[in-house]
């Protein structure tokens, strides 16, 4: 009897193993593998929706959409018993974080769907291929309609507030730093680590941009007249945030209809000044003068603080302007605007974005120079409005047309230039500018807890020679004890001969030495070990809440530099064992390619926009 006991627990033991041999296969590898299947399905949906946001199709948005949520709901049904195992140790997270994921996805599938939804009447006008009789409008009508359409809008912008927190609320519990970097040769965290970013990022701007997008009838003078003072600004001549102010234009908005009510050069706009205000001494310094013109107000990294300047300056003149927001754009915008409007006629020249083997670069920016900038004998009064001129063709091009046509590769191309610095905005309205820094567009210097880069270089030459200049930057970061010790290397290089400078033969100098005063902007508490590769001493201070290392140096045609900056931050400013480089990109630089290490590890990309790095 006693013998048969070992024999009954082998048995009670393979049933036990069998049992839960089927009931894991049933709860965990059927629904991972029917869920595997799905993902097939739902990646090519995907991919044909996001083909058809590309291309402004709004019925096979729609319906890509639809399959989406109908897809997704079957996944989520599909891998509903695996959510059990999330109470499992070490493996848990990984189904906690399927669930918060499938619930986030499914909350931001049903605020696009109800976006869609909200458009559809109003699709022609916003560039999608479906809607209203709008491009049969006469073009003056075109943007008015545009105004008290958004204002139609606005209201259904809270439907979807509580889908985008519902998913920010899930996406918030997934944490990317749980999951191993690698599973043999399949990079992992670093891939869930973009994905989440992504999806968070788009949440955030979303509810970052409810406010300003409430605001734009209001902006876009629905009521009643709204007046911009727009500053081009020429980044082939590199300014603290953006570029050289080469002139400006006063435009006025009211009920659609845009008007240009008065423009000039900026050497105009200074003449009207009779007593100007000394200049700050770094001025002195590089350029010897002896007076601070609106022209040279643009010498904060930080935008606002550079239109302060402006500003300040600007109350001295004897002319009279009244403006609801200054906006600042610069070449990057108009070579962008023309590659999607083709070629426009300004002032007796048609413009084009195509490349100019006088100056190896886009046509506009060489006929722009050679009106504005090159010396002749006599007065060009087409100088002084030349590119109000331009850029007032290119709105009503883009209004003449059906906007299926450019209104949503234009409204890409504008969102692209306003996260890249190309555009920067400053508003009267205190709300609305709240909002325009809130998603990045007001060109400030940026409070952050972790490490922090920012690069500021001015061109006090007079030439453009940043046109042809590339600049590369090299980030080290090493921990030695309780300090970080840091490594950043610049390297510059103008691989173009030089111009003819000569006034006399009234040639176009575009390409000549650069003398670079260089900024580098660090967190407060850095302390300086070596700078080398400076041409003058080196200055310390504290300025906009960070520690900055100032130099200078000149770069000539076909020519190389390089500076070297060793210094040691606090072991402080890594938060949870996690390295985060903030690198914050200055206006007007198009992209600047950058290698940042931590410990060893590497990671290279272009810098076209402020960018957070983590380790």
């Amino acid at each position: 009897m006693r013998r048969k006991k070992p024999k009954k627990i082998a048995i009670v033991s393979a049933v036990l193993i069998v049992i839960i041999g089927v009931f894991i296969t049933l709860t965990l590898v059927v629904p991972l593998v029917k869920a595997s299947n799905r993902k097939v399905t739902l990646q090519k949906i995907a991919k044909d929706t996001f083909a058809a946001a590309k291309t402004q199709n709004l019925v096979l948005l729609e319906t890509g959409l639809k399959k989406l949520q109908v897809e997704m709901k079957g996944l989520s049904k599909d891998l509903s018993p695996t959510f059990m195992y999330k109470h499992v140790p070490f493996v848990g997270y990984l189904f906690s974080d399927e669930e918060n994921a499938l619930i986030a996805a499914d909350a931001l599938l049903t605020a696009s769907t109800k976006s869609v939804k909200a458009i559809e009447p109003y699709a022609d006008l916003i560039g999608f291929k479906k809607g209203s009789e709008f491009s049969s409008q006469p073009t003056e009508k075109r943007l008015e309609t545009a105004i008290l359409t958004i204002d139609k809008l606005v209201p259904q912008i809270d439907k979807i507030d509580n889908d985008l927190m519902l998913a920010q609320k899930h996406l918030e519990k997934i944490d990317p730093t749980r999951y191993p970097k690698k599973i043999g040769k399949y990079v992992i965290r670093e891939r869930v680590s973009n994905m989440h970013s992504q999806l968070l990022g788009l949440v955030s701007l979303t509810t970052d941009a409810k406010p300003l997008f409430k605001k734009l009838p209001f902006l876009l003078g629905k009521d009643e007249e709204r007046r911009y003072l727009v500053l081009f600004v020429n980044d082939k001549e590199l300014r603290a945030s953006g570029g050289f102010i080469t002139a400006y234009a006063v435009f006025s908005i009211d009920k659609g209809q845009i008007r240009v009510r008065e423009s000039s050069d900026i050497y105009d706009l200074d003449s009207t000044i009779s007593h100007p205000a000394a200049p700050p001494e770094i001025l002195r310094y590089h350029k010897g003068v002896n007076d601070f013109y609106i022209r040279d107000s643009n010498l904060s990294p930080d935008y606002q603080k550079s239109i302060g300047y402006f500003e300040q300056l600007l109350s001295r003149s004897s002319r009279s302007f009244k403006y609801d927001g200054i906006i600042s754009i610069d070449t990057n915008v108009l070579v962008n605007t023309l590659a999607i409007l083709g070629p426009t006629e300004a002032g007796g020249v048609t413009f084009t974005a195509d490349n100019d083997s006088r100056c190896d670069c886009a046509q506009v920016i060489y006929e722009l120079e050679n009106i504005i900038t090159r010396p002749t004998g006599y007065i060009r009064e087409e100088r002084k409005s030349i590119l109000s001129l331009l850029l007032y063709n290119l709105m009503q091009k883009s209004l003449g047309v059906s906007p299926s046509q450019y209104w949503g590769r234009l409204s890409q191309s504008f969102l692209t230039e306003l996260d890249e610095k190309h555009i920067l905005v400053h508003l009267k309205d205190s709300s609305s500018q709240k909002a325009i820094e809130s998603l990045g567009y007001g060109g400030r210097i940026s409070k952050t807890d972790g490490d922090y880069l920012h690069i500021n270089n001015v061109n006090f030459a007079g030439a453009k020679s940043n046109l042809y200049m590339t600049t590369t930057v090299v980030s080290n970061a090493v921990k030695k004890g309780n300090i970080i010790a840091r490594e950043v290397v610049i390297t510059y290089k103008n691989d173009h001969p030089a111009s003819d400078c000569n006034l006399e033969r009234g040639s176009l100098c575009l390409n000549a030495p650069l003398r670079n005063w260089l900024r580098i902007y660090v967190p407060k508490g850095a302390k300086l070990v070596k700078f080398v590769g400076s041409e003058m001493q080196v200055r310390q201070y504290d300025e906009l809440d960070k520690h900055v290392f100032e130099g200078f140096l000149v770069i000539n045609p076909m020519g190389f530099a390089e500076i070297r900056v060793t210094y040691e931050i606090p072991l402080s400013l890594v938060k949870n064992n996690k390295y985060t480089l903030y690198i914050q990109k200055q206006p007007g630089i198009t992209s600047q390619e950058t290698t940042v290490s931590w410990n060893g590890q590497k990671q290279i990309s272009p810098v076209t926009r402020d960018t957070v790095i983590t380790f």
